[in-house]
């Protein structure tokens, strides 16, 4: 017989009534207590609209099997005191960047993403998939600036850019909430993604991202 481990996660929570007891959670890389389905759509931050906006339902089809390299997710990861850090996570080999946000205005996100974006080979910038934020309104001046498509999900829709949200669970590892994380400089954020980018992956076969992105690198 064998068990999965969405047995198991069903059979932990349903004998604790919907929620872990926090000598349970403080071992879990995530540190969530409850438990929801992922295609929960549970209010979150507000959404405002964003002009000319290209849903993510016109993206190009490769996008999808992550066969073609070069197509990133992208999203904000929060702290406390309103301070937040880029992350970005590429669909073929799971490689994350890190970006140091000086705040949440558009001009400015817009800016440093674009920076870090095209530091990369132009055949691995070619699409970034973002939620509905409005830190990015200014999606048509970094598209201009790192030459690269912006999508937007649906609203209330994250599971639509899963291996982003995926992979900020894993940063809660270093970054907990209520951190301040205006006190990280880009240095040591890079050095947070190569600790992640060099931890094995069973769905990349138990190679790491980096190993899978060094790869792809012409």
């Amino acid at each position: 017989m064998q068990v999965s481990h969405e047995t198991i996660y069903r059979t932990l929570f349903v004998q604790t009534r919907g929620a872990l007891k926090a000598e349970l959670v403080k071992h879990l890389r995530s540190g969530r207590m409850m438990r929801r389905s992922r295609h929960s759509t549970t209010a979150g931050q507000p959404r405002g609209q964003i002009i000319d906006a290209v849903s993510i339902r016109e993206r190009p089809a490769e996008v999808d099997d992550r066969a073609v390299p070069g197509h990133w997710e992208g999203d904000m990861l929060s702290g406390s005191g309103n301070t937040h850090i880029g992350t970005l996570v590429e669909r073929h080999s799971r490689l994350t960047l890190l970006v140091k946000l000086p705040g949440k205005d558009a001009s400015a996100v817009a800016r440093a993403i674009a920076k870090k974006i095209v530091q990369l080979p132009a055949d691995l910038r070619r699409t970034l998939t973002w939620d509905r934020g409005t830190e990015m309104a200014q999606h048509k001046a970094l598209s201009v600036a790192a030459d690269v498509k912006v999508y937007f999900c649906d609203p209330q829709s994250p599971w639509q850019r899963g291996t982003n949200e995926n992979t900020n669970r894993l940063l809660r590892q270093y970054f907990p909430r209520k951190t301040p994380l205006g006190c990280f400089s880009q240095p040591r954020l890079n050095a947070v993604a190569r600790r992640l980018n060099e931890r094995p992956r069973k769905t990349l076969g138990f190679r790491s991202p980096a190993e899978v992105f060094k790869e792809m690198l012409p």
